[in-house]
């Protein structure tokens, strides 16, 4: 017995030093990635995709054919009012629709049939009685995301009322005689023609979260496979025989099975794979049927989550085998700290700054997203992200086993070999 008060190690200055310095760096990373990625969306918004959609088809005015609604689209193209912030899509409303039901626009504004007979019968002094105020449409799109949408929206509102008052200077310029003989009120509305509605482009079911189940039901399957993955490594090794398992105050300790670290892996994946069935199978049972979230093609739902988990787990315990120890900061930073704020789903990807956009290229979080997101919201279309997350689940699956693989069979051609925890007699409870 060592007559060293175990307290004492707290005079050990590496002690102090090491965790210091782990601590106070996944701190700042930490404050880095969430913080910085979320600090100023609007400033970093770079080319966030908008619809502009031109459905008047003109009128005739004064002999000559006039359309509003083009000259309304050509200035908001040309206008550099936004600095590149947005970037205007031209379309027709059917191309609007397919794009909204994919989540490729974060909002829109419609010009409607109609609109220049609207504005000039405003100008029309002969009229009975107080024409129709024509309407600019506004469209949000939250499932493609809560703040790219509010984003959208209040740009496209800027734009839409930019528009009225421009459409409304060149009413007052070319009516300035006739104006006199209007209402007051009219003459208010001259200035200024058009009104702004706003509306939901692609509406979502009443439990959907306004746009976020995808990306919790997302975070829910990282994490499930992150942890699985850190309970599966310490069972796997005390199942080996090469760490005790503390069970309250009863330490118990296996015999030895001595294994490479890559039959390790091995096995440690095969229990990951078994296990994703049972814990995507509890996932969807708990989102769906206990809490009632909306959600179609369920058995795909099923699928996707099971390989979601599994690849997940496996890439966490790839990285756990390989680093050891601090294997599960090294997890922790890549499924959760780098993950969340890069997944799109809060702030959209445009309004990131460029090394989150980069981070969101490969980031495992934001590809699940875009697969749950098209399963629950577009109708399990491929091109709205299903496609990209089935791909790209497909290559980090390849690039966790060749490195996680790759290192730990290095390892065991180096000789670097696992030490088994060192037990005494009565401490070994012999239970295989």
């Amino acid at each position: 017995m060592s007559g060293i008060h175990p307290f004492r190690v707290l005079r050990a200055k590496p002690l102090w030093i090491a965790n210091g310095v782990i601590t106070g760096v996944l701190a700042l990373l930490f404050t880095v990635f969430y913080v910085g990625a979320n600090i100023d969306p609007v400033d970093h918004m770079e080319k966030l995709p908008v619809g502009l959609v031109n459905a008047d088809e003109g009128a005739a005015v004064d002999g000559k054919q006039v359309n509003l609604g083009a000259q309304i689209t050509e200035s908001i193209e040309k206008s550099t009012a936004s600095g590149g912030k947005i970037d205007w899509k031209v379309m027709d409303e059917k191309g609007l629709k397919e794009e909204f039901g994919e989540g490729k626009l974060y909002g829109a504004l419609v010009i409607p049939a109609g609109f220049t007979s609207s504005v000039t019968a405003l100008a029309d002094t002969s009229a009975t009685g107080a024409p129709a105020r024509p309407t600019l449409t506004v469209l949000t799109n939250q499932s493609a995301g809560s703040v790219g949408s509010s984003l959208a929206r209040a740009a496209t509102i800027q734009a839409a009322e930019n528009a009225s008052l421009q459409v409304g200077k060149g009413l007052t310029a070319q009516n300035g005689a006739e104006q006199a003989k209007l209402p007051a009120a009219a003459r208010v509305l001259l200035a200024d023609p058009a009104a702004v509605t706003v509306k939901d482009g692609h509406p979502l079911d009443s439990h959907s979260g306004l746009g976020l189940t995808a990306f919790y039901y997302a975070l829910v399957l990282v994490v499930c496979g992150m942890l699985s993955a850190n309970v599966i490594s310490g069972q796997v090794d005390h199942a080996l025989g090469y760490t005790h398992n503390d069970m309250g105050p009863r330490r118990l300790h296996r015999p030895l099975i001595r294994a490479t670290r890559v039959q390790t892996l091995a096995i440690s994946s095969t229990l990951m794979i078994g296990l994703s069935l049972l814990m995507g199978t509890l996932v969807m049972v708990g989102a769906v049927g206990i809490m009632g979230m909306d959600a179609a093609h369920l058995p795909l739902l099923w699928l996707f989550s099971v390989c979601a988990i599994a690849v997940s787990g496996i890439g966490a315990l790839s990285l756990l085998a390989a680093f050891g120890t601090p294997g599960m900061l090294v997890v922790t930073l890549v499924f959760i700290g780098m993950a969340v704020p890069t997944a799109g789903a809060t702030t959209p990807l445009e309004a990131l700054p460029g090394f989150y956009r980069f981070l969101a290229e490969f980031e495992p979080l934001r590809q699940i997203t875009g697969g749950i997101r098209s399963i629950l919201y577009y109708d399990a279309q491929g091109d709205a992200g299903l496609t990209r997350g089935w791909v790209m689940m497909a290559v980090g699956l390849a690039a966790a086993a060749l490195f996680g693989f790759g290192v730990l069979g290095w390892y065991d051609r180096k000789g670097l070999h696992r030490v088994p925890a060192e037990t005494k007699p009565e401490e070994t409870a012999v239970a295989v």
